[in-house]
Parts: structure tokens; sequence; C-alpha cells
């Protein structure tokens, strides 16, 4: 992966972050790593556990943020969040997986064209 496409994808983590925030979630961790690998957003609302896709695009030229989580990304984020609850010492009532997905034209965050698009229980 390319500097640019890291440090936008970073940057676009950061902004679904503060997004969440605004709207009440708690952060709990932020690229959780497991041997199968990575969810970029572990958060709560209210008593519900959610895991975050981010998916940060320029342009929509090779299909939309939402297009590009595939079949097999779905099924990768469902063992990865398998592996994060067992970890954990305490149950929660709840979980669901919403995407993220914010779309900045110009290639900045701060731009007044970046959009945002949260999708609550995703899949």
């Amino acid at each position: 992966m390319s500097m640019r496409r890291r440090v936008l994808g970073q940057q676009g983590e950061d902004l679904a972050c503060q997004f969440l925030q605004e709207k009440g979630y708690v952060i709990r961790e932020r690229n959780v790593r497991t041997r199968h690998g990575e969810i970029d957003v572990v958060a709560l609302e209210g008593r519900t556990l959610v895991f975050v896709e981010v998916r940060t695009r320029t342009a929509d030229t090779y299909g939309t943020a939402h297009e590009s989580i595939t079949w097999k990304k779905r099924q990768k984020l469902r063992e990865l969040a398998l592996a994060y609850l067992q970890r954990q010492t305490v149950p929660f009532p709840a979980f669901r997986f919403d995407v993220i997905a914010i779309t900045c034209p110009a290639g900045k965050m701060d731009g007044v064209e970046t959009k945002i698009d949260h999708i609550e229980c995703a899949f």
C-alpha cells in the first residue's frame, strides 16, 4: 500500500471516530489486530458493541466505498469479531457491524465536499 493511501486511510479513521463520538459512541479501541487481520474501530453505542469498518475513497472510479466490502471481507470481519469477543472478560448483550464510508473528492478530509455515510447493521 502506498504511503498516500495509508495516510488517507488513517485520516478517514480519525474522521470516522470523531463522527461516531459526536453521535454519542464511545471508542473502545482502534486498529485491533488479531492473527487473522485488523478491525478498524471497536465502539460502544449504549450497551451494544459495534465493530466498524471504515472505507475512504477520493472517487467512485472503481466502485463506491460500500461496494468495496465484499462477501469475503464481511466473512473475515465476522471471524475477527468472534476472536475479539472471545478475548473479552465481560460479556456484551449485543453487537453489530457498521460501515462508515467516507468520500473526499479533493483528497483532503477538511474539504466541504467530504461525505460521510454511516450504515448501521451493515451486515
